[in-house]
């Protein structure tokens, strides 16, 4: 039986395409379990005709599930605007978004975090994070939606946990 031979110069190239997908690997490893890199889920669907009838839906906004600890977060994109636009939430409480879109595709980004999914209607896209600093967060629609779509924007107000609920 003959072997087969390779050349030099081929070898060195299949070495390094190796060692690159090895080091590819580790580094997808460290990021989704040493530093918490998530990637946005779509968590359920939805109707979108019917979200005012939803008891989740119908009144979107924080809500305390473990005081000062843990915090949902409901909004609802739609043509131009989020809603609410403005969330209040404490320094250090682990913070879990439920987004969707009640008309077209959006995006939903928070400046300065790792959060950010694409808001499809029909669909609930779910990111969580934990502030620890206190201070504005501005958040934004990343999918063009027309004309309006520059005035998509929102606020997440980080407060110190002794400041929340006054």
């Amino acid at each position: 039986m003959s072997s087969l031979h390779i050349d030099r110069h081929e070898k060195r190239w299949i070495t390094i395409s190796m060692v690159l997908l090895a080091a590819f690997a580790v580094l997808i490893g460290v990021a989704g379990f040493a530093l918490g890199v998530q990637v946005p889920t779509l968590e359920q669907k939805v109707d979108p005709a019917k979200l005012d009838q939803d008891p989740k839906w119908s009144n979107p906004g924080v809500r305390e599930i473990v005081p000062g600890k843990k915090y949902e977060v409901y909004i609802i994109a739609q043509t131009w605007q989020f809603t609410p636009r403005e969330i209040v939430v404490p320094a250090g409480a682990k913070v879990t978004f439920y987004v969707t879109s009640r008309d077209i595709q959006h995006g939903f980004k928070v400046l300065n975090t790792d959060l950010n999914v694409q808001v499809i209607p029909g669909y609930v896209g779910k990111l969580s994070y934990t502030f620890d600093q206190p201070g504005e967060y501005k958040f934004i629609c990343t999918e063009y939606c027309g004309l309006g779509h520059a005035a998509m924007f929102g606020m997440i107000k980080v407060v110190p946990p002794e400041e929340f609920g006054q």
